[in-house]
């Protein structure tokens, strides 16, 4: 007899407390949105929590989970010099694949839009093991910018049993794809969560850990890594610059005419990326190329910022609360709220477009620096209370609690839009 057709999408159910999950992480951003998840749920007994770690940011990821005590209990090592996309899902599914038989988890949890995230979850969904995907609903609806990360998150969307929206608008993305409202929560960003318990953490209010900064100068602050950027697009004039190259021509420019103010760049650590910051940047006195910062660290620097210019996701998210103005480096953004807030502005990757941006701000009066360890500022992305939500929200997903209250995002900041 033919198995009716939702008999054959039903996943394992689950009868007992406590709640067996795999937390799937490999890259810092991924660590850094996670890490409150993974404390929340650990402090929970009716959880039962394993961290996996692919291997690819491990000394980042350590910086990040190791202070907070989070063991893990496997890493993937998938790490390959100048591997490519398909390395990274051939590489992940058949360890996790052995991971879950092990373990058997009621509940996987991926975070974003990485490739190794998309890899993850549907690994889980081949053994029918229920997946809940952290920030859900992102959408740029252009599936080559972010590239690959708009195609893997909504691949990731077609085999998340939970999806868990950080705010409204992503929430109604997956509504418009037909998405079941049950199965979406909005939660919240877990980012804000991180930057708030770091901003009550003693240890940053220390200098160590920060590159050598003229006191009485302002700073810009530089995040560049994005595939799109340094990747040539199907069909592009091979002699073409490549986006990376004229965005650090530009802040070149700008350095120039600005001496009297700092310019630093963590440099991610792939060749693709450094070789072409220090060609261009290297010999510019008032540009520093770092190495990628602690997490801690990383928030110091964030705070002195005049601004920053970046094509990070999680700095876009994370600055409202430092009340730092972001020039968003990217054709899109997937991230609506902070131009609606008006505490992000989308720049592109046009050399004169991020001149001008860059002038405006510097030609303006210095803003005042926020004081850290005083609480943050209003945010539309998140409360700090996103992994408390989380953990409701797993529990009401399997039918141990009811639906969490929701994070209310700009609803709670009209008066101020």
């Amino acid at each position: 007899m033919e198995q009716n057709p939702k008999e054959r999408r039903r996943l394992k159910t689950h009868h007992r407390l406590p709640v067996k999950v795999v937390v799937v992480l490999g890259t810092r951003p991924e660590a850094v949105k996670l890490f409150p998840v993974i404390r929340t749920l650990q402090g929970d007994d009716r959880f039962d929590v394993s961290v996996v770690t692919t291997g690819q940011h491990r000394e980042m990821v350590a910086q990040i989970l190791t202070p907070f005590g989070i063991e893990l209990l496997e890493d993937l090592d998938i790490m390959r010099l100048d591997q490519t996309l398909t390395d990274i899902v051939t590489g992940v599914m058949p360890r996790l694949d052995d991971v879950y038989s092990r373990v058997e988890p009621d509940i996987v949890i991926v975070q974003g839009d990485t490739t190794s995230a998309f890899a993850a979850g549907l690994s889980a969904f081949h053994r029918r093991i229920r997946v809940a995907h952290l920030e859900a609903g992102l959408r740029s609806f252009d599936r080559f910018h972010p590239y690959p990360e708009e195609s893997n998150r909504r691949m990731l969307s077609a085999v998340t049993d939970l999806h868990l929206a950080p705010t409204a608008p992503s929430a109604e993305n997956l509504l418009r794809e037909g998405v079941n409202r049950d199965e979406i929560v909005i939660t919240g960003n877990t980012t804000i969560d991180s930057l708030l318990i770091t901003l009550n953490t003693p240890d940053v209010q220390r200098d160590d850990g920060l590159p050598r900064l003229r006191d009485a100068h302002r700073l810009v602050l530089v995040t560049l890594h994005r595939r799109e950027s340094w990747s040539v697009e199907p069909g592009a004039d091979g002699d073409q610059e490549l986006p990376l190259e004229a965005i650090l021509r530009s802040i070149a420019q700008v350095a120039r005419q600005y001496c009297d103010v700092d310019f630093v760049y963590p440099v991610h650590r792939n060749p693709r990326v450094r070789e072409p910051a220090e060609k261009i940047l290297g010999g510019l006195d008032n540009v520093l190329l770092e190495e990628p910062l602690d997490y801690i660290p990383f928030v110091r620097l964030m705070a002195r910022a005049s601004v920053i210019l970046t094509d990070s996701g999680g700095i876009q998210e994370e600055a409202p609360s430092l009340g730092v103005p972001v020039l968003v480096a990217r054709r899109t953004t997937e991230r609506p709220e902070g131009l609606q807030f008006g505490s992000s502005e989308l720049v592109g990757t046009d050399p004169e477009a991020i001149e001008a941006a860059l002038v405006k701000h510097l030609s303006a009066p210095p803003r005042p620096q926020h004081a850290l360890g005083e609480g943050s500022r209003p945010n539309p992305f998140g409360d700090g209370k996103a992994g408390e939500r989380v953990a409701e929200a797993l529990l009401y997903s399997l039918g141990f609690a009811d639906r969490p209250a929701e994070f209310a995002g700009l609803a709670s900041f009209e008066k101020s839009l």
